[in-house]
């Protein structure tokens, strides 16, 4: 539930406004004034909350709504209850969460952690370092010589920023992180524990064992990125480690040297791209996949979670499966272990 302690909204919103922000279309406009100060989720709702309601499987709950308003389709919009403002949309997920965004903009943009602002006493920023006026270094951060930050980036308690690294404006390094031999955009979010820069896994036979291979490149994050906490990105190893503007990652993915990601990507938790690996644009990954070595991941392509991939993806498929291949073939293969699972009398294939 939404809690004020943490998260107060940063003023009410009137029915009518909300139309009016998101598009939708108020079902009854008497209803314009009904005030929205708080989200919950369709089954929960409560006093002044905003829901949404979308999906066939969630049509039974409009019926049993209590909250302020509910943003829903036109076909659902007649199952409200009485009192509550409809708001219709054909989109409502998308314009809920433009209106958390307006409700709760700290909670869709990490800020400071303490009271600070400017560059704390407690920080530790090399006099070599270039930090532009409103960009905020909070007690415990280690900023390194040649290091660039723009304006409005927070760089949070005990995060470290190596040699010569660029961090543009409006973004935010959380606490714990380090970034090194990067050079990173405009309003990217970092969350807290995220390694950026280190060394790529790259060794060679040696007559002793394994020997180490320089690692020269770089990590180039472009604007609109957000990578979530405990994600690994190694920089390259001669060409640079490259995520495309608007890529989103989640919590505990491992990229590794040279992979080049493009832009809006969708990448879950606990996946795993190894080295060298392209992924065009718009590409979505589920949580737990994995890219075996020098693979190319095409245009708008679907990987469904937990599937390995040893082979190239054409542009706009949908894969899954272990090995991954094209999901109507996976699930056939599935049907038909399923159809002989079936078949099998009791006894076959007992003991002789």
């Amino acid at each position: 539930m939404t809690d004020p302690v943490f998260f107060a909204p940063s003023r009410r919103y009137t029915a009518g406004e909300v139309a009016n922000l998101t598009g939708a279309v108020l079902a009854d406009t008497s209803q314009s004034h009904i005030s929205i100060a708080a989200l919950a989720p369709a089954n929960e709702g409560g006093e002044h909350a905003l829901v949404f309601v979308d999906g066939r499987r969630n049509f039974a709950l409009m019926q049993s709504l209590k909250a302020a308003a509910v943003l829903c389709p036109t076909e659902f919009a007649s199952k409200a209850p009485a009192g509550i403002a409809v708001l219709v949309h054909p989109r409502p997920q998308q314009a809920f969460a433009m209106v958390g965004r307006l409700l709760f903009p700290t909670a869709a943009t990490p800020g400071p952690m303490t009271s600070e602002t400017g560059i704390s006493p407690h920080a530790h920023v090399d006099a070599t370092a270039h930090i532009e006026a409103g960009a905020v270094i909070e007690a415990g951060a280690v900023i390194g010589p040649r290091v660039s930050i723009g304006s409005g980036t927070v760089i949070a308690p005990h995060a470290v920023i190596g040699y010569s690294c660029q961090i543009g404006r409006d973004g935010y390094i959380g606490p714990g992180a380090s970034v090194q031999y990067a050079l990173i955009g405009n309003r990217v979010i970092i969350h807290g524990g995220a390694r950026i820069g280190q060394d790529g896994f790259g060794f060679v036979a040696g007559a002793k064992g394994p020997e180490r291979v320089p690692q020269i490149g770089r990590v180039v994050i472009q604007d609109d990125v957000e990578i979530g906490s405990n994600t690994t990105v190694d920089r390259g190893a001669m060409s640079d480690t490259i995520i495309g503007q608007g890529t989103k990652i989640d919590n505990l993915v491992q990229i590794a040297h040279n992979v080049r990601i493009g832009r809006n990507c969708i990448i879950a938790g606990l996946s795993g791209i190894s080295g060298s690996v392209t992924v065009g644009d718009n590409v979505t990954m589920g949580g737990g996949v994995g890219l075996a070595d020098h693979l190319t991941i095409g245009t708008g392509a679907k990987l469904a979670a937990r599937s390995g991939f040893m082979s190239n993806v054409p542009a706009g498929e949908i894969w899954g499966g272990y090995p991954a291949q094209p999901m109507a073939e996976a699930m056939r293969e599935i049907a038909a272990l399923r159809r002989l699972a079936r078949a099998r009398k009791p006894g076959d294939g007992g003991s002789s």
